[in-house]
């Protein structure tokens, strides 16, 4: 479980902010938007007016913390920090960064899209694909179904997958990510939604058998 919770982290790290090249199937025309629709009813709307988010990342597994990092992020100069085992480490995300900060953009990257996920359907150059009436892998409940693709060029793990489980109000209820070479697999719920200044986020994610959570705390938004 150790490993599986090592290589999870590190695997759910893409960030593209390229939309030239995004695809986007579905089986009906009136719904061609319905990832801006899913980012919208986030709170999309209300991001282009965030000039901090702080954000604490938490995994636990068995009721142990296993990582917890703090986050200081401005979106409008892409300036961020991030505060682990008692230190700080700053960096402005571009184009080129230096090693070590590579290093603090790849969790921040893994971070942030566990956070923010529903604006990556707009942010991120996927290829998005819908199947109405699936089956939840978690709950067993029949919802609708966004398959998030990821091509093999560029981010940190390039060719993952994402299945995205929603409701009717078009919020995340569940998810499954797949590794690109297909060798790890993993479900997860995201519940605990809560509002900060028109962002909506979703403050846990947990295993079916509830081994494992990812969670968030001290948040705020300015």
């Amino acid at each position: 479980m150790k490993k599986l919770f090592f290589l999870l982290i590190l695997s759910i790290a893409l960030w593209s902010c390229n939309q030239s090249n995004k695809a986007w199937t579905s089986s009906s025309a009136e719904n061609t938007d319905l990832p801006q629709r899913i980012a919208d009813a986030n709170g999309f709307e209300s991001f282009d007016q965030v000039e901090e988010l702080n954000f604490t990342f938490n995994v636990k597994v068995q009721d142990t913390l296993r990582s917890q990092r703090s986050w200081q992020w401005n979106p409008q100069t892409n300036e961020i920090s991030l505060t682990e085992n008692g230190s700080t480490r700053s960096y402005t995300q571009d184009e080129d960064l230096t090693e070590d900060e590579k290093e603090i953009d790849q969790k921040f990257i893994n971070d942030s899209y566990w956070l923010l996920f529903p604006y990556q359907l707009v942010w991120s150059d996927a290829e998005i694909t819908e199947e109405k009436n699936a089956t939840a892998p978690i709950s067993g409940d029949t919802m609708d179904k966004l398959i998030v693709s990821y091509s093999n060029d560029g981010g940190y793990t390039p060719g993952d997958t994402y299945d995205i489980y929603y409701n009717d109000d078009l919020m995340v209820q569940e998810w499954v990510y797949k590794s690109a070479d297909g060798n790890r697999e993993m479900p997860t719920t995201w519940e605990d939604y809560q509002e900060y200044s028109g962002l909506k986020i979703a403050k846990s994610h947990k295993s079916p058998d509830g081994s494992f959570e990812l969670f968030f705390s001290d948040i705020s938004v300015q």
